[in-house]
Parts: C-alpha cells; sequence; structure tokens
C-alpha cells in the first residue's frame, strides 16, 4: 500500500476531526458572547453565531484541503509520523490562530456593548438660557 495515501487519509481524518471539534466548541461558548452583546436577542445571536460557524468552517477546511498535497513521497513508516506532525502541527496552529482570534473578536464586541450600556443617558433640558450680550 502506498505510504502517502496512507499519510492523506491519517491526516484529513485527523484534521477534520479537530476543526469540527473546534468548530462546535466556538459555537456553544461564542453563542454566550454574542447574546450579552446583542442584549439578548437570542434569535439574531444563533443567526451570527451560525455564520461565524460556517466561516471557520470555509477557511479551516480550504487550509486543510490546500495543505494536503506533498511533493515528498513517503517511503516508510517514521516518513509517514513525520509528514502527519508537521502538516498537523500546522494546521493545530492555524485553528489556534483562528479560535485567538474569534475569542478576540467576541471579546472586543461584548467590551464595546458592555460600554455602551453602562454610558449615562444625557440629561434632558431644564430650560432656556439667554444668549450673552441683551440682544
Amino acid at each position: 500500500m502506498d505510504l502517502t495515501v496512507v499519510a492523506y487519509v491519517i491526516y484529513l481524518l485527523i484534521s477534520v476531526g479537530l476543526t469540527v471539534w473546534v468548530a462546535r466548541t466556538l459555537s456553544r461558548n461564542g453563542r454566550v458572547f454574542l447574546a450579552d452583546v446583542l442584549h439578548g436577542n437570542e434569535k439574531l445571536a444563533d443567526a451570527v453565531n451560525h455564520l461565524l460557524v460556517v466561516g471557520f468552517y470555509l477557511v479551516n477546511l480550504g487550509f486543510v484541503a490546500l495543505y494536503l498535497q506533498d511533493d515528498a513521497e513517503i517511503a516508510n513508516a517514521r516518513g509517514v509520523f513525520e509528514a502527519l506532525s508537521q502538516k498537523l502541527g500546522v494546521v493545530l496552529l492555524v485553528l489556534g490562530v483562528m479560535h485567538l482570534g474569534n475569542v478576540y473578536a467576541l471579546n472586543k464586541f461584548r467590551r464595546r456593548g458592555m460600554m455602551e450600556r453602562e454610558q449615562v443617558p444625557p440629561v434632558p433640558p431644564q430650560g432656556w438660557a439667554a444668549p450673552a450680550g441683551g440682544h
């Protein structure tokens, strides 16, 4: 059996599995942040959350697919492990960067929403003041 094909299959199974796991984790926990940012609008939070998850899947699975090809011929079991460790290491770094980017963005939106809620509304006018100068 061609070891390169074996490495490709293992790479795809692990990469797709990791992508699904991270996306589900982001979806489940990110929804709480979105609901807070969107002032409890659950339907909108669910819709935005779903769109973010779809984008996450597209970017990560697209990267996994593009990074699949390898010009090196794998000749033995050691080569399979070395190729997998390199490819999976890069995929894990990309997933980590995407995850941290999502957490950063959600936290920024959440902070902005908290600041908006903490602002005191302006005081309505209490009366009229005559312009200076007596006119």
